[in-house]
This record gives C-alpha cells, structure tokens and sequence, in this order.
C-alpha cells in the first residue's frame, strides 16, 4: 500500500460535509469543489448575487519589525517584492509578488498596512516556502505565520448587503480597504477585494468561531456556499492569474502583463527603484519589452480549451507559439474562455491563432482581458 499524504482541513471542514459538498485534495487540504448546485449555477450565483467561499488553506502571515515602527517592516519586505509598500496608507492593502533572482515569480500575494506591522495573504501551495524565504531573508522582523484564523471570501454584488447584516460600517469600505471589525463578537480582519472580479471581502476570522460566521453569513437567502471549481471560473473571467498555471518561476511579471502592480518608486527613476531579486531583468523589460505576454484567448464554438493545449500560428501546426495555461468554460460570457502565453507580435487583441485539441487546430481569437467587467467599489 502506497502511504497517501493525510490531508489538512480547513475548520469549515464539517460545514462543507453537512453542505453536500463533494471535496477534492487542493495544496495539500481536503477542499469543496462544489456543492449540489453545481459549478454553473454556483458561478452565476456569485455574480448575481453573492456567493461565500473557505479560503482557510491560504497563508495568512504577520511581519512585524523588531523596532516597532511600520516602516522598517515595509522596507524590509521591499527587499523581497517589485512594490511600494512604504507608501501604502495604513488600512490599505496592495497586490504583489515575490519575485527571484531571475525575475521569475515565486508566489503572489496580497500585503497590508495593519499600522505598526504588516499582514500577508500567500498562496496554500506557496506557504512554507513563503514563510521560510521572508524568515530567512527579513532578518530585522519576526514574521508569524497565524494557524488559529480561518479565511473567508464573500464575493457577488450583494456581498456588501450580506455582510451589513452582521456588520453595518461595512458601507463604509472601498476597494482594498481593510478594517477591524466584530463579527458574532469575534475579531475580525476584513478586506475589501477577492478574487472573482466582483466586489466583495476576504473575511479572516478566529478559527473556532469560523463556523458560528459562515453560518451567519449562508442564513441570508442571496448567500449560498461556493466551491474551488466555480472560484476558477470566476477568477478567469476576471482576467486574474493562478499560480502554478498562469505565473510561476518560469514567468516575469512583466511577461505576466503584471508590471500594474510596480509602483513608480519601485522603477528606473523611482525614489527606491529595484533592490528586489531579479530587478534587472524585469526593469529591462519594462523599458524594453518582452519576447512573450500572457493573453486572453476566446475559442470558437462552446468547447473549452484545456490549460497545456499548445498553442500555434497556423491551421496546420506547423508554427508553435506557446500554450494554453487556464482554459475553461466562462458561465457568464456563455462560452469557453483561455489564457495562455504567446510571443508579443502575436497579442494584439483580435490577432487569430491555433490550438491543438485532440489532433484538431482550433481557431481562437486573442482577446482584451478581463472578459467581463469587474464590478469593485472604488
């Protein structure tokens, strides 16, 4: 008998179970990839109303400078990412990466001014390898990894109406605010962001009230539970990349088309330009340009195109361009939607290309991303 890796869980895991939830292994946890609703209506849900999402197996991290002060934090931590974080307004939170000496990109990650210290969501896959790369390189912080939170995304345009319910001064939040607040009684951290292209919150919560505040939150009639297939969907059509498909160590950001998220300080010129790994590849080709770009692909008719198809300039095959990294059918765009990565003479929305499905060249159409309208309360 192989040994199989036990797997974590998260603390909603009975909650999923009493749910109908059908769980899979994902980063090493026993995670719903759907309820009996289903991906499709699920991801619908979410867009017309408001879906709720366990996040619990992603990172939730505390770096906090052994003077005390915030700003020793950020520019420790700057070492490590292309981003201003000094000039991150307390309450804020901005989206980043670490990146390697290559320029290639080790993790993605969300980052907030708490005050006096920093807080840091990284991926579930990424996370003890996040967490020992910024202990062994942020020698002037003591950085915590919180075990006793649970992590909740409450996505749709009735999440604000959902969340009022329990907490009213949530009206109150933009996009990628973040504040404290008290739910059930319970400290909570609540950001205004996601990953669905709706407006919505990441909700981190004390882990043994974690299931007192989902339930909460499923009794209103607009909030139903959602699982990781209907969170790929939604975050594809958003345009957003998922690590280990669309951006790893063989990707740049700039390559990624995410050279939106390095602010001007951070580049040629800027107040505190570079001193993170891979600075000179990745300020070269944001003054030069790069080779390949991650795009969106729209296949024709209603098949999807698979992440790994390869991806090619002519009918024939004949000329390889690249490959599909994310592909799957878009519920709200009503048919299938790709990203993938192709060289940068062949991005130009409109461009037509191939891609190889089962010895066939299907034709796609490269495409603007995000492929719906993210609906964020700036």
């Amino acid at each position: 008998m192989d040994d199989q890796p036990v797997l974590k869980t998260t603390p909603l895991h009975a909650l999923h179970l009493s749910l109908g939830a059908r769980m899979v292994p994902f980063a090493g946890y026993d995670m719903p990839v759907q309820y009996p609703a289903g991906v499709l209506k699920e991801h619908l849900h979410t867009r017309a109303a408001a879906g709720l999402f366990d996040v619990s197996h992603m990172g939730q991290v505390v770096i906090r400078a052994k003077s005390g002060t915030y700003e020793d934090a950020a520019l420790a931590l700057e070492t490590l990412v292309p981003v201003d974080i000094l000039g991150l307004k307390p309450g804020r939170q901005r989206y980043g990466f670490f990146t390697d000496d290559n320029g290639g990109i080790l993790d993605d990650l969300m980052i907030t001014n708490r005050g006096d210290h920093l807080f840091v969501v990284v991926n579930a896959s990424c996370k003890e390898a996040d967490l020992a790369h910024m202990q062994a390189h942020l020698s002037g912080c003591d950085v915590e990894l919180l075990d006793d939170r649970a992590l909740l995304a409450l996505q749709g345009p009735r999440a604000e109406e959902v969340l009022a319910a329990l907490w009213p001064d949530v009206v109150d939040m933009k996009f990628m605010d973040v504040r404290d607040a008290s739910l059930h009684d319970a400290p909570c951290i609540i950001s205004r962001s996601g990953y669905s292209g709706e407006d919505g919150f990441e909700i981190s919560v004390p882990a043994d009230q974690a299931e007192q505040i989902a339930k909460a939150l499923l009794e209103d009639l607009h909030c139903q539970p959602i699982g990781l297939g209907a969170r790929d969907s939604l975050r594809l059509e958003a345009g957003l990349c998922l690590y280990g498909n669309d951006i790893d160590t063989t990707t740049s950001p700039i390559e990624a088309a995410l050279e939106w998220a390095i602010q001007k300080p951070r580049r040629a010129g800027g107040a505190r330009a570079g001193g993170f790994p891979g600075a000179d590849r990745i300020l070269g080709e944001l003054a030069n340009g790069t080779s390949r770009r991650r795009i969106g692909l729209k296949p024709e008719g209603k098949a999807p195109v698979r992440a790994h198809a390869k991806l090619y300039a002519d009918a024939e095959g004949r000329t390889e361009l690249g490959e599909v990294t994310s592909g799957t059918f878009g519920p709200s765009v009503e048919g299938p939607v790709a990203m993938g990565y192709v060289p940068t003479r062949f991005a130009e929305p409109g461009c037509q290309i191939f891609a190889e499905v089962r010895g066939k060249y299907l034709p796609l159409t490269v495409s603007a991303l995000p492929f719906i309208t993210p609906t964020y309360k700036r």
